[in-house]
């Protein structure tokens, strides 16, 4: 079927809404009515940074109403709202043991379309982003990117609990699994981390505390349940941190990737604590024995907050309706033909959690 789609044609190219022809579900997949797509910092790091085939139709944040299912399809049917996320094997030994984001077939299933042949331009094969490429009106999916979600919720917000606000959340709730009265601080309150710091407050963390360099944003996350908000450009946060906690945090969510906020993050962290590290970091050098080892530091590596998405997110969207999880407050739409503008706004971060709307 012929579909419109955002398509980027090589290395740092704009989109480009074009046609593009899509296949009809194979044995295993479920065709999706796209209604709208957040957008993520990992679709303008594809896009950027030549980790991925061209051309290709990015965008994994996908929400949209089941069309057609292929043979073998049990969890949704036509008509049922869901909520796309990222691909996994399901055989694997992670699969199975319920870790699928750390699927042993992660890179090769979401940043390479081999063996995933699902789009075509003018007889040229167009690359498969996360085994769903949301950025368009339609998308072909495997069963298991697909999350069954409740009807009663505005269907164009959802999208971004497939990756950014999963990955925040589960960060939390799922691997870090703070306990009640324990203190935790977030640095970058981008989308990740303003849903770390939503996750925490339903935790029960006693002192939640966020980290960025945007006053705008730390003033959201006040609103959204931290204590504190400091300004990382402006105060020494280490020390702030030790103030407020007396030893430092029990745990941290790094969101940032910048190697002076990596260490930031354990420097301030209180003996046997925990941090998680959930942004794209460059390579960098820590101090084994001095930041880690002396004090007997944990440091983790998290993706899509550990989570096995068709459980997890259901649970955020009854959390949204509960009053708990309001990442609505997160978000502004964009109509599709602006998504260029989207991404700009996303970059330059006058928009926490852009989300483009096919119609």
């Amino acid at each position: 079927m012929r579909i419109e789609a955002a398509v980027t044609h090589g290395k740092g190219e704009a989109f480009k809404i074009e046609e593009v022809e899509l296949a009809k579900p194979r044995a295993g997949e479920v065709l999706v009515r796209i209604a709208a797509t957040g957008v993520c910092h990992t679709d303008a790091v594809a896009r950027d940074n030549g980790i991925v085939p061209y051309p290709i139709v990015l965008g994994h944040e996908g929400a949209g109403v089941v069309v057609q299912v292929g043979e073998g399809v049990k969890t949704v049917e036509p008509g049922d709202h869901v909520v796309l996320s990222y691909s996994s094997c399901g055989h694997c030994e992670n699969c199975r043991s319920a870790h699928p984001s750390t699927c042993e077939d992660m890179n090769a299933l979401n940043f390479g379309s081999e063996g995933i042949e699902r789009l075509e331009q003018n007889g040229e094969k167009v690359a498969t982003f996360f085994g769903q490429s949301s950025f368009g009106t339609y998308a072909v999916a495997d069963e298991r990117n697909v999350v069954k979600v409740r009807k009663d919720v505005e269907l164009e917000l959802l999208g971004p609990l497939g990756c950014g606000i999963q990955t925040g959340s589960g960060t939390v709730l799922v691997r870090l699994k703070p306990e009640f009265g324990s203190t935790i601080a977030v640095y970058g309150c981008g989308a990740v981390g303003l849903s770390a710091v939503m996750a925490a407050k339903i935790a029960g963390c006693k002192t939640i505390i966020a980290v960025d360099v945007h006053d705008n944003r730390l003033e959201l996350a006040r609103e959204l349940g931290a204590a504190y908000a400091f300004n990382g450009g402006e105060v020494d946060v280490v020390e702030e941190i030790r103030k407020v906690t007396g030893s430092g945090t029990h745990y941290a969510v790094e969101t940032t990737g910048v190697p002076s906020v990596v260490h930031q993050s354990l420097a301030a962290l209180r003996p046997l604590g925990t941090v998680a590290i959930v942004g794209i970091t460059p390579e960098m050098t820590i101090d084994m024995f001095g930041e880690i080892m002396a004090e007997g530091k944990t440091m983790t590596g998290v993706i899509e907050g550990d989570t096995v998405p068709q459980l997890f997110i259901p649970e955020l969207v009854d959390y949204y309706c509960q009053g708990l999880f309001p990442f609505d407050k997160l978000v502004r739409y964009y109509a599709f033909d602006d998504i260029n503008q989207a991404f700009e706004d996303s970059r330059t971060g006058k928009a926490i959690k852009p989300i483009v709307k096919m119609k």
